[in-house]
């Protein structure tokens, strides 16, 4: 990943590496987390867009993988993951090392219009250039794009959530996250490793202009307006 700092990538190369054996523990991620709504979604999706294969970006330990080829058993899924050690969590998983490759999402190793549908489950807040990874997604789609990410404006209090919203149309919110996180730009957490502040609905207007149509949907509680409510979207873009 050329364009993130390579100390970043390091880091959190080296928390999934000493992580690797405890991941999906750590994540406890099962059927009431907001990526397998997500997955159940996506899944339902697949009849209406015909879709006959799709590329996961940012797999860790193929549960993602596992669980669609569950629900959509005909379609061709591909899944990448550039760390290697959750690829041999994977693999130790009965996970076929021809469905789960190693790959930089913001390089993707697949000619345009490759797959059907490009998805990711909560992998776009981990890369500080997730533009470039949203230009790559569209650029190897030939139907849809499926994302499932945080919405950090919808998240915390209402007070705080309505602070956030002011500094990001105010677009002093870089400065103040820039400030808050001593000016490193991202946040350590044992429960998620290197993260960024991001949200969904930034990357919005450049899903829009290469898409028909866009459709989104919050994957945890939420009042009606998604952007100022929900901590967690799914976003789908129909080409």
């Amino acid at each position: 990943m050329k364009n993130e700092n390579i100390d970043e990538i390091n880091i959190q190369k080296s928390y999934y590496k000493r992580t690797a054996d405890q991941y999906e523990k750590i994540h406890n991620a099962d059927e009431t987390d907001e990526h397998f709504f997500a997955l159940s979604c996506l899944a339902g999706l697949t009849n209406y867009l015909k879709i006959e294969s799709i590329l996961d970006i940012g797999s860790g330990t193929g549960r993602g993988l596992k669980y669609l080829k569950e629900l959509c058993p005909k379609i061709k899924i591909i899944g990448i993951e550039p760390v290697k050690e959750l690829r041999e969590i994977a693999y130790s998983q009965r996970v076929p090392k021809e469905e789960l490759i190693d790959g930089d999402a913001t390089k993707l190793n697949f000619r345009n219009s490759e797959f059907d549908l490009v998805c990711e489950f909560g992998t776009l807040h981990h890369i500080r250039n997730n533009k470039l990874v949203i230009d790559e997604m569209l650029r190897v789609s030939k139907k849809a794009i499926f994302i499932s990410d945080n919405n950090n404006l919808g998240e915390g209090s209402k007070v705080k959530r309505s602070i956030k919203q002011i500094l990001y149309a105010l677009r002093l919110w870089k400065l103040v996250n820039f400030i808050k996180t001593k000016g490193k730009g991202y946040t350590l957490s044992e429960g998620d490793g290197l993260a960024y502040s991001y949200s969904v609905f930034r990357n919005y207007r450049q899903i829009k202009s290469s898409c028909k149509s866009v459709h989104i949907i919050n994957t945890k509680d939420a009042d009606i307006n998604l952007y100022r409510t929900a901590s967690h979207v799914a976003l789908l873009g129909i080409k």
